[in-house]
This record gives C-alpha cells, sequence and structure tokens, in this order.
C-alpha cells in the first residue's frame, strides 16, 4: 500500500492557469475562435495536463493486460475462456485490432499477462504480471484478496512508470479477459450507484437468455460480496478483475507523472473509475477516446465527467479506442505548436 499511497500524494488537479494560458494561445491562431471545435478543447487539455507545456504526441504506449473470470462458470460469455489466451498470442503476432491500429499509430502495445488461465510460455513481448490463476467467481465469492488487488494495481504502476522512463508521453489503456464485462458492470454499479440493468450489456454479443444470466450474476455479485464504493481497492477486491486493477495502476501512474491517460471502452474505463476512488484528482487526467456501445460505457463517462471525443460503435476493447484516438490527440497537438497567428502571419485578427 505505500506505494500506492505514495501515488496518491504526487496526483493534484492541473493548474487553471495553464488551461487559460492555453486558450489565449489558441484564440490567437489564424481561425475564428473555436472553429476548431473539440480539437482546440483537446489541445487545451494537453497543456493544463502536461503542466503549461506544449503538447506533443511523439511516444504513445498502449497497455493490453489479459487476465480471466472466474464468472464465466455463470454462462455470461458468448466465447469460451480458452479465447483469452488465444487472443493473447495473436497480441503477440501482432494481428489483433489494436495491433493494426497501433502500427498506424506509430504506438508500442504492452501486452501483459495478469491472470490468465492457460499458460502462456514465456515469449519475446510477452510480460508476465501474473496475479492468480484468474479471478474467483464474484457471483459466489470475492474475485480476489485484497493483496491481490494492490499487487494488480502496482504492477501496472511499475509497467507504467517503465514505459514513462523510455519516453512515454501518452498511455492508451487496453484490455483481454473473457467475461471482463461482467466484472466492470459490477464495479460500475458499484462506484456510479446505477441500477445492475442500466450497466450491464451485451458483450461480446450475447443473447437475451445470457444477457439475463449475466444480470443476475452481477446482482449476487453485489449482494454477496457488498464492495464499498469509497475504498477503490476494496471494489477491485471484491468484484473486479487482475488487468482492471492494472489499467487503475497505468492510470495512477500517468496522472502522478502528469500524462495523458487514454481510456478505451467499458473494461478499461472501469480501471479508470477504480483510478478516480484511489485518487479523485487523477479523473484530470483522464481522456475518453471514445464511447462504446455497452450502456455501462456512457454511465461511467458521465460519473467521470467526461465526453468521449469520438462514437464509430465499436465495442471490442484491447485498445484499439485508444488507438484511434492517438491520430485525434496528435492532429490537436500540431495544431497548437504548428499552426501561425494572427501576428506572426500578418492576417488581421477579428474587430475589437
Amino acid at each position: 500500500m505505500r506505494e500506492l499511497h505514495r501515488l496518491r500524494d504526487a496526483i493534484a488537479a492541473p493548474r487553471p492557469e495553464d488551461g487559460a494560458a492555453a486558450q489565449r494561445h489558441l484564440d490567437q491562431l489564424t481561425k475564428p475562435p473555436g472553429s476548431l471545435g473539440r480539437l482546440e478543447e483537446l489541445a487545451r487539455r494537453l497543456v493544463e495536463i502536461r503542466g503549461g507545456r506544449a503538447p506533443a504526441v511523439d511516444c504513445p504506449v498502449i497497455f493490453t493486460f489479459a487476465a480471466d473470470h472466474g464468472v464465466v462458470q455463470e454462462g455470461v460469455s458468448a466465447y469460451p475462456q480458452a479465447v483469452t489466451a488465444q487472443m493473447v498470442e495473436n497480441f503477440l503476432r501482432g494481428g489483433a485490432g489494436v495491433n493494426v491500429l497501433a502500427r498506424q499509430a506509430r504506438a508500442r502495445v504492452v501486452v501483459a499477462d495478469f491472470g490468465v488461465v492457460t499458460p502462456l510460455p514465456a515469449r519475446p513481448g510477452l510480460v508476465s504480471r501474473w496475479v492468480g490463476n484468474g479471478t474467483k467467481n464474484i457471483a459466489r465469492e470475492a474475485a480476489m484478496t485484497r493483496a491481490q488487488a494492490v499487487g494488480a494495481i502496482e504492477a501496472g504502476v511499475a509497467l507504467a512508470e517503465d514505459a514513462i522512463a523510455g519516453g512515454a508521453d501518452l498511455l492508451g489503456l487496453g484490455e483481454m479477459g473473457i467475461g471482463n464485462t461482467t466484472a466492470a458492470s459490477a464495479v460500475t454499479a458499484v462506484i456510479t450507484g446505477a441500477r445492475v440493468e442500466d450497466v450491464t450489456g451485451r458483450g461480446t454479443g450475447i443473447d437475451d437468455a445470457t444477457w439475463r444470466r449475466k444480470v443476475d450474476a452481477v446482482r449476487r455479485a453485489l449482494e454477496i460480496n457488498r464492495p464499498d464504493p469509497d475504498d477503490g481497492v476494496d471494489v477491485l477486491a471484491r468484484v473486479g478483475g487482475f488487468e482492471i486493477g492494472g489499467l487503475a495502476g497505468v492510470a495512477l501512474a500517468g496522472a502522478a507523472h502528469r500524462l495523458p491517460v487514454v481510456l478505451d471502452g467499458f473494461v478499461a474505463t472501469a480501471g479508470g473509475l477504480i483510478a478516480s476512488v484511489i485518487a479523485p484528482a487523477a479523473r484530470h487526467y483522464l481522456l475518453a477516446s471514445h464511447r462504446s456501445v455497452e450502456p455501462g460505457h456512457a454511465v461511467a463517462l458521465g460519473h467521470l465527467g467526461l465526453a468521449p471525443y469520438l462514437d464509430l460503435g465499436m465495442r471490442l476493447g484491447e485498445g484499439t479506442g485508444a488507438a484511434v484516438f492517438i491520430h485525434l490527440a496528435r492532429a490537436a497537438a500540431h495544431i497548437y505548436t504548428e499552426m501561425a497567428t494572427f501576428k506572426s502571419a500578418g492576417v488581421d485578427g477579428p474587430r475589437a
């Protein structure tokens, strides 16, 4: 817990004066004020997050963490648990959606095993941060021990800080784990106070009967485990997932180092929710790449006060939304640093 206390103490909200200065610069560029819409908003946020420094997105890193979930025993997914390990192999071969999109965005993908049930042999590109042999079935008992929850978060912190030491200037959150939208639904219901039915979606494309089982599993998880919504570690331990904890750790590390942390979809945003409970100021460093079709995602983003930049009907996870968003962040940074001002271009500005 000492590591978490260190990070929490290091996280403070951005300074309003940095945002105000960024806005003055944006208003001096050769365009009507606000005419680039949310690109200007994003540029301002990047400046605020970086403590007043000019924004740059030169070395983005996407963290794709994998783990399994015992709640699949309740029949909540359209896919077997073995798919988690199979998809990790696909990530390592570079054939998954996140790999394709990350290559286009010139982003590095960190693939880490936080608790995949099927043994994964050591191989280049695979980082082992194994916390346990998948979580327990949250519909019947706590997902993990508190010590495991802390361990998962701190493992995510360590991976993020390694990337930051290597020059990372934007951190993207991604995941893989059959059954993890069930855990994300439980986390979101606890922290936001929303009804279980309103935050539980179709995940991998389940039918009506499976959805009803999923809702029942989430409801039982909350009734049996009674997580404390004011204690992010407790929420993670009782109804979360190892990969969700790792992503919360990445978010905390990014906030502590004043870097933008880009949420992908529903499961990654559950990690952001947990980080925001542990350190409330961390939410200022989170950016919502897109809105997933999962209903709980909109609820979670609303709780965090985030408006997504894209709405493409995506629901893949892996960090794919974060990868697409990198292009927008890079565009916003270039607008801020390369566009001429009225004065430098010799163009008349708006009338006083």
